[in-house]
């Protein structure tokens, strides 16, 4: 197998020049199947890793094999796709490691969520990944180009493709997108028709697929593993299970990326710190921007917010320590 085909570039072979490798193209538990030079293979991990999970293979990771059948490094990644971790527990969750293209999937029917797309649009800005919204099942849709236009005002300088995967349609253009050995992946909500894409990209009933239920048009997890597949054109297509809860892991500066329009016009406003709510020379407000639109950026600006002062005990203290002295101030001098 020729790893150049499945990833392999001059960035990996610069962290770790000697040694055996290979690619996790899935992964069970403690079991992982490993594309290397001399095939597929099955592997698991060392126990330093076991006990390590800062350090745990994902699939898409390449790996350092000790006698072809021991994980025992994972080299660094050049793009990694994350969410905070479901629950109360404050960490990441490595959704895809070393993607080069992320398809962002949302569907032309009753579960189109402009809201929904830009929470992945700042994952997908903070994965490193070129980012393409796919707005699948196109056929259902009675205007697909207003769809478009309407989609390109969220998902700004973001390539947007309406396709069919039911009817086999527009799916030609994914290909444009990548090269030889760059891996893409496919993420999006239950029932958005990821798993029929990969289908209709096969030629093949590879991923089970189920309907949507009709009182609200969201699917059942058809897709429950991670894995890599080597498309016939040779580049390499990764099919994530659907996403319920998608809790962002990003750095608050992605969410300017992803709302480029509302950053731009905030550093015209007239004050550096511009709630854009009512200040006088405010260039946001001056700009009649969408009114839900503006709402999901001080939502998603809050959210983060509050996700670093619990990653973060200091700038938790701090953030606690102005707000008393706020209190103070104001019981000081109460209106009159």
């Amino acid at each position: 197998m020729d790893l150049f085909l499945i990833g392999w570039n001059n960035y990996f072979a610069s962290q770790c020049p000697n040694g055996r490798f290979g690619r996790v193209a899935l992964a069970s538990r403690e079991r992982f199947t490993i594309w290397t030079e001399r095939g597929e293979i099955e592997a698991t991990v060392s126990g330093k890793l076991r006990h390590d999970l800062t350090t745990w293979p994902y699939v898409g990771d390449w790996v350092v094999l000790r006698d072809d059948s021991v994980i025992v490094d994972v080299l660094p990644r050049r793009t990694e796709l994350v969410r905070k971790q479901p629950g109360k527990e404050v960490r990441q969750q490595v959704l895809a490691a070393n993607i080069d293209v992320l398809f962002v999937v949302t569907g032309l029917d009753a579960d189109y969520n402009p809201r929904r797309l830009e929470r992945y649009l700042v994952l997908a800005h903070e994965s490193r990944a070129r980012p393409v919204v796919l707005l699948n099942k196109a056929d259902l849709c009675s205007d697909p180009a207003a769809s478009i236009r309407e989609t390109r005002t969220i998902a700004l300088g973001i390539p947007v493709i309406a396709v069919s995967a039911l009817e086999g349609w527009g799916l030609d253009a994914l290909p444009d997108f990548l090269q030889k050995g760059e891996t893409a992946a496919l993420i999006g909500s239950s029932g958005a028709g990821k798993s029929t894409i990969v289908n209709r990209l096969l030629n093949d009933e590879r991923q089970r697929t189920t309907a949507v239920r009709e009182s609200d048009n969201r699917g059942r997890h058809t897709t429950t593993r991670r894995e890599l597949i080597l498309m016939p054109e040779g580049w390499l297509l990764m099919d994530l299970p659907g996403l319920r809860e998608l809790q962002l892991w990003a750095d608050p500066e992605r969410i300017d990326q992803a709302f480029d329009d509302v950053a731009t016009l905030a550093a015209q406003c007239r004050f550096r710190d511009c709630s854009h709510r009512h200040e006088p020379g405010c260039a946001v407000r001056a700009a009649n921007l969408d009114e839900g639109r503006l709402e999901s950026y001080y939502k998603l600006q809050r959210e983060l917010d509050y996700l670093n002062r619990q990653a973060d005990p200091h700038l938790a203290r701090e953030t606690r320590r102005r707000w008393n002295a706020i209190e103070k101030a104001v019981r000081r001098h109460p209106k009159r």
